[in-house]
């Protein structure tokens, strides 16, 4: 019978073996190592370094988006719109819920995002013998990447009580005028995601 030293097969090796390499440490990459490659040519791949095949990586994106949403002030930019009897301006981004992402697949970029978003406004509208200023929302559910065409919205006034039925109307339907504005600053934040 063999002995274990003399035998020519291991199948399992449990123990680590005193001749045997040792197993390479990971380590960050320094400056230095990424200007060795300099005489490389370029990547041909998109994404980090490490991910030279180009497989799949994905990237959250949500900070970035949501300040450029909400800090960057991407919507309050808008401005204000004037009306028949009255004008109104986006002054805070109230909610801005979602997850916005890049990711890349087969060497292709792709980028993604899905938010719910509300509002605030403000304005003065003629009402009856005077001006009245009204304040409400804009609520914008849940949209995604491409779908932007479709987008819909929903009104909410804080004066409703103090408005009548045919003057809650014009200023909702005015309101609604707000939706191709931020339609095309929506399709802005879309093409920024794309550009990253």
């Amino acid at each position: 019978m063999e002995s274990e030293k003399d035998a020519s097969y291991t199948y399992w090796v449990r123990e680590a073996r005193e001749d045997a390499a040792p197993l390479p440490l990971p380590r960050k990459l320094t400056p230095q190592d990424l200007s060795n490659n300099s005489h490389n040519p370029p990547p041909t791949h998109l994404g980090s370094l490490w991910n030279r095949a180009g497989t799949w990586e994905e990237k959250n994106l949500n900070k970035w988006a949501s300040d450029r949403i909400k800090v960057c002030e991407l919507l309050i930019s808008v401005g204000s719109l004037e009306f028949s009897g009255g004008r109104a301006e986006i002054t805070e981004v109230s909610k801005c819920v979602g997850d916005a992402y890049l990711v890349t697949v087969r060497n292709k970029k792709r980028v993604g995002y899905t938010y719910e978003l509300t509002l605030k406004v403000k304005g003065e509208w003629l009402i009856g013998d005077g001006r009245k200023n009204v304040k409400g929302y804009i609520d914008i559910p849940e949209f995604s990447i491409g779908e932007l065409d479709d987008l819909q919205f929903e009104v909410r006034l804080n004066e409703e009580k103090d408005l009548g039925r045919q003057d809650k109307l014009k200023i909702s339907q005015d309101l609604k005028l707000f939706l191709q504005p931020v339609r095309e600053m929506l399709l802005q934040l879309e093409q920024e995601l794309k550009d990253r």
